[in-house]
């Protein structure tokens, strides 16, 4: 293609047209000015671990703070814990026995985000990935490199690898296969332990109408080494939006960063799409890329900037449905989520 100056500003203009004519939220779709309904927070976990992480990070939005400071003191309650073992310290490790952590955060007040990938020795990522969103002019640090970053920083290393998960991957290096020279202890046949895929997101916006997300996870247990997930890419595990809403994914990483989901939920809220729905629409783009009734399970958590929250997954049971929970000026209330496919009576995956 021939390109002259003209035509080069007749393209440019003609983009930029399309870009102001693009569909977003209208008056009638949102309040007429950010965080109209108040602050709040919302947590991917239901009663019990949405108490533990919206208690601290309320407490810094019904005081007034920013967003950001919020979802991360929520999120480093679980990361600091080695009672779960989907999170930071105390995570399940990769097929090596090595514990590595993704994470990522996006402030929709600084239009900024950052990412940690398959970051080791520190027990908070989402502290790391804050660092390389304020710090740098990158958007994700992985590996080795990451792991320098945070120490250049002062964060404090340490083994995250608990007794507790040293042992369930011992029990799955030692039941992977009857052909290897692992063997179980002669006294005990253990069942296989179950692959953890848990992920923690905590959205939330401030009195300032001030949008923040973070997503972090110590990934899919026994995974390769160095495999990420989506928790640390924007668009997939997490994304914000501050004109808009926020979204976050937890479930098999894999398909979320294939069809671009938490992107997908806040680009449908800014069409006028519901929250629910939105979420709805982006695990039915899950379905089309993989079968119908997978054998996997995704849950989408989206929060739009006038406080009105969702939670959905492609699996669940009428007696355990996919939740997520929200803490407000009015307080705190778990909410109990729809899903796409039911499993009668049985376990998820």
């Amino acid at each position: 293609m021939n390109w002259t100056r003209r035509g080069f500003l007749g393209r440019s203009l003609a983009g930029l047209v399309a870009t102001i004519a693009a569909p977003r939220l209208t008056p009638a779709q949102s309040p007429s000015r950010p965080g109209a309904r108040g602050a709040a927070v919302l947590c991917s976990r239901g009663e019990t671990w949405g108490r533990k992480v919206n208690d601290p990070a309320w407490k810094i939005l019904g005081g007034g703070g920013a967003s950001l400071d919020a979802v991360i003191a929520g999120a480093n309650i679980v990361e600091l814990d080695p009672e779960d073992q989907s999170v930071g310290y105390g995570g399940l490790p990769n097929e090596e026995g090595v514990v590595q952590l993704d994470a990522s955060v996006m402030s929709g007040k600084l239009k900024k985000s950052g990412a940690v990938g398959a970051l080791e020795r520190i027990k908070t990522p989402s502290k790391v990935a804050r660092l390389v969103m304020e710090r740098t002019d990158h958007v994700m640090l992985v590996g080795e490199g990451a792991l320098r970053f945070a120490r250049a920083h002062g964060l404090e290393e340490a083994n995250l690898l608990t007794e507790k998960s040293r042992l369930a991957w011992l029990k799955w290096k030692e039941n992977l296969s009857d052909k290897d020279d692992w063997l179980p202890p002669a006294d005990g046949v253990y069942a296989e332990p179950a692959r953890v895929t848990g992920t923690i997101n905590v959205l939330a916006i401030d009195r300032a109408g001030d949008m923040a997300g973070c997503t972090t996870t110590s990934g899919l247990a026994w995974k390769i080494s160095g495999r990420l997930g989506d928790s640390p890419i924007i668009g997939a595990g997490m994304y914000v939006d501050n004109e808009i809403g926020a979204a976050g994914a937890t479930g098999r990483g894999e398909e979320v960063i294939k069809t671009c989901g938490s992107y997908a939920i806040v680009e449908a809220m800014g069409r006028g799409t519901p929250p629910e729905q939105a979420c709805r629409e982006a695990l039915q783009r899950i379905v089309h890329w993989t079968r119908e009734n997978p054998d996997f399970d995704v849950k989408y958590v989206a929060l739009r900037r006038d406080g009105e929250a969702a939670c959905v997954g492609l699996r669940g049971r009428k007696d355990k449905p996919p939740q997520c929970s929200i803490r407000t000026a009015a307080g705190f209330r778990v909410i109990n989520g729809s899903y796409l496919y039911e499993i009668p009576g049985t376990a998820m995956r």
